[in-house]
């Protein structure tokens, strides 16, 4: 009777610890989710997307959007966007995808920031695009090289839904939102803003650019360089902070304010130029000062 009683005993334990791993495997093949790892252009960008910079953008490019700004520097309902900003990814990665799977967003230490629907997946036309978006196929040209030897041979396209935003630990006193500085601007009853933009170290002619718009406009004034990823061989932006810092104190305090961007930038030229007033404008700015070689 013991021995039987027994028998039933670890019967219905091994029993139930099969039924449990069963019923644990389902969840986890129910709720497993697609997961890329952002490179260092993609992580800036979605930083862009869900901070409000790239507005009107709600995600990444789906197919019609990217043909569409490729061909018109608009999007498929007719906004004006001269840049395509997309998702490359391997073509390894997209065979494991499909329309209506959602992708998990992570940052190189596995953070998990937005989560992506896809509503497109499509191989681009690089040489077009290359053609469209730089008006060359030389491979010099670091946005032309990045496309054809660094970006992913498949795009994927979706709407994309926040998490949390990339953490920065470096300069936080001079990370704004949009929203952010749309605030500040409004507490500081600053109604026309012109936004300086660089990727280099500041000098007495860029101040003297500044001041003059600034004084021609009746204007006040945001400093708002790029420390993301600019052009290979640019000046690291630790030593422009440090450039900058000193700058702005040359400026009127009240009449002028720092603050960083971390874009990924293209090195489009003229697209470029219009893709980064439309940036300023959704920081609140009313006024863009466009370089003689802009983003070129």
């Amino acid at each position: 009777m013991q021995s039987s009683l027994l028998y039933y005993l670890v019967f219905s334990c091994i029993t139930n610890h099969k039924l449990q791993t069963r019923h644990h495997s389902t969840l986890m093949n129910k709720h497993n989710k697609i997961s890329w790892d952002l490179t260092q252009r993609q992580l800036c960008d979605l930083e862009m997307l869900l901070c409000g910079a790239f507005a009107p953008l709600q995600g990444f490019l789906n197919q019609s959007d990217y043909e569409a700004v490729l061909s018109t520097m608009r999007l498929a309902d007719g906004h004006l966007w001269p840049i395509p900003i997309t998702l490359d990814v391997s073509t390894s990665f997209a065979e494991k995808t499909q329309i209506g799977d959602t992708i998990e967003l992570r940052d190189p230490e596995g953070v998990l920031l937005a989560r992506l629907e896809i509503d497109s997946i499509w191989t681009p036309n690089k040489a077009l695009e290359a053609e469209k978006i730089f008006g060359t196929h030389d491979l010099q040209h670091p946005g032309v090289y990045y496309l054809h030897h660094k970006a992913g041979s498949v795009y994927v396209g979706g709407r994309v839904e926040a998490i949390e935003l990339p953490q920065h630990y470096d300069y936080r006193q001079h990370r704004h939102t949009p929203a952010e500085l749309k605030a500040l601007f409004k507490k500081r009853g600053w109604h026309k803003v012109v936004a300086f933009q660089t990727r280099n170290p500041m000098h007495r002619a860029h101040q003297e650019l500044t001041f003059r718009a600034a004084r021609e406009l009746e204007a006040n004034l945001l400093i708002h360089p790029v420390v993301g990823m600019t052009k290979p061989g640019d000046i690291d932006h630790f030593t422009r902070v440090r450039c900058y810092e000193q700058l702005i104190k040359h400026y009127p305090e009240q009449t002028t304010f720092l603050s960083f961007l971390h874009l990924a930038m293209r090195m489009a030229g003229p697209r470029e130029a219009v893709w980064h007033a439309l940036i300023r404008k959704n920081y609140g700015c009313t006024h863009f000062i466009i370089g003689r070689d802009h983003a070129g």
